[in-house]
């Protein structure tokens, strides 16, 4: 009875020991064989608008502006107008003291009368000497005085002649004078030169003017219905910006508001700042409501391209086109690594089909249409949820969506990514929180 009990005791550990095998055997096929069926994160394609853009920082300036200054020196008297007044071309802007100027005219004018009082003195004096000369000449004729007393008369009336000459040119000279004097008077009174808002006020009243040196200024004007925005552009994108292009900027108070306009000129002369090399972009906006002020900052952005209406998908979705070696593999069912769970598995779902060459055909016509479009590989997913690759044309790219000219319409769905489920290696004993895989997602 011993022997035979302790038979059945190991044959029953003998089937608890295979059962135990079996089972383990079990769960490493299902779940340590690494052989998962990937899951994709996935898109779909639709319909909307795409830009690209420069963008660069800039300040807003007025497009006109004076710098009204002054003539003449003196005290400033008067000033008529303040910061934010509006002026017309030809309104008075200031006063400057004109007691100079006004005892300056009224000397000269009184020279001016001297010199018209003795030209009249010396044409009478010219009128007796050609007289007096008129009756020599008929004397002489007559032989009734001598060549002396004749000859003296001629030259008393050239005499004559020559100083009334001296004394018009005289007249003259002064008249100039006086004339200069006149405008030194009329320049103490300072109109506007043109139309616009005084921004600025650079003297004050009782302030001493000097005008010997340079023209000091006393206020600006500016015409603020018209800003410029004055652009730093970086050397590697200026070329990439012309006259007349599409740009459009918003200011700090509001960003919000996108004020249009295009490009007036790009300065050729750089400013070079902390060896930064920066290029002036000048665009000029309508204001006529006045909300552009002076000296606002401005976040600028030039248009490199713009479509209404395009095909997207966003920016991950576009794959690098696999080598011969990726595609066999992929075929084979086993990619470079050894693994099944990369984006290029999804060629292995690709067969032959009739429409191929078709589908080729189309795309070289589509090459010809965009020469410039680029070729990018986007994974589509059919209605069974495998990815299939498929060749498309690309044209405008930004930092999120891509603009797809040929190989999608809108409606399907392309892959963005890839969620990969990370198992433990063997000889890692730590179990993942709450007993489940760990996921990770890629793309």
């Amino acid at each position: 009875m011993i022997g035979k009990d302790f038979f059945q005791g190991k044959l029953r550990l003998a089937l608890l020991a295979a059962g135990l095998l079996a089972l383990a055997a079990f769960l490493f096929v299902h779940f340590g064989s690494g052989e998962q069926k990937p899951a994709y994160q996935t898109a779909q394609v639709i319909r909307g608008d795409i830009e690209v853009t420069i963008s660069a920082a800039g300040k807003i300036t007025p497009k006109e502006s004076v710098l009204v200054g002054a003539q003449v020196s003196g005290q400033l008297q008067t000033l008529f107008v303040d910061v934010g007044d509006t002026v017309a071309k030809g309104d008075l802007l200031a006063q400057i003291d004109a007691t100079i100027a006004m005892t300056a005219v009224e000397g000269n004018r009184a020279q001016l009368k001297e010199s018209r009082a003795s030209r009249t003195q010396q044409k009478a004096s010219l009128d007796l000497a050609r007289a007096n000369a008129e009756r020599a000449q008929m004397l002489f004729d007559a032989d009734a005085i001598a060549r002396a007393d004749y000859e003296a008369a001629q030259a008393e009336y050239a005499i004559a002649q020559g100083r009334l000459a001296a004394i018009d040119a005289q007249i003259e000279r002064q008249t100039s004078t006086l004339q200069a004097d006149l405008a030194t008077l009329e320049f103490t009174k300072i109109y506007a030169p043109a139309g616009g808002t005084v921004v600025s006020l650079d003297a004050d009243e009782g302030q001493t003017l000097n005008a010997n040196q340079t023209a000091p200024t006393i206020l600006t004007i500016a015409d603020l219905t018209v800003m410029t925005v004055e652009t730093d552009v970086s050397e590697a994108d200026v070329l990439r910006i012309k006259d007349g292009q599409a740009a459009y900027f918003t200011t700090l108070g509001d960003s919000t508001h996108r004020w249009e306009t295009e490009v007036r000129q790009v300065l050729p002369t750089p400013e070079v700042l902390n060896d930064v090399v920066l290029y002036k972009a000048l665009l000029d906006v309508d204001n006529p409501e006045g909300q552009l002020k002076s000296e606002m900052t401005a976040q600028v952005f030039f248009v490199i391209g713009s479509a209404k209406d395009a095909v997207l998908v966003p920016i991950t979705a576009l794959q690098a086109a696999p080598d011969r070696r990726q595609r066999s593999e992929a075929v084979a069912g086993s990619s470079p690594q050894g693994g099944r769970g990369s984006f290029m598995q999804a060629e292995a779902s690709e067969t032959a089909s009739p429409q191929r060459d078709a589908s080729r055909d189309a795309f070289r016509a589509a090459r010809e249409t965009y020469p410039d479009a680029e070729i990018a590989t986007v994974l589509v997913m059919d209605s069974e949820g495998v990815p299939h690759p498929q060749p498309v044309l690309v044209g405008l790219k930004t930092r999120t969506n891509a603009e797809i000219l040929f190989g999608l319409e809108p409606g399907q769905t392309v892959v963005t990514g890839e969620v990969q489920i990370e198992r433990s290696s063997a000889n890692d004993n730590r179990r993942p929180p709450m007993g489940g895989p760990t996921f990770v997602r890629r793309g």
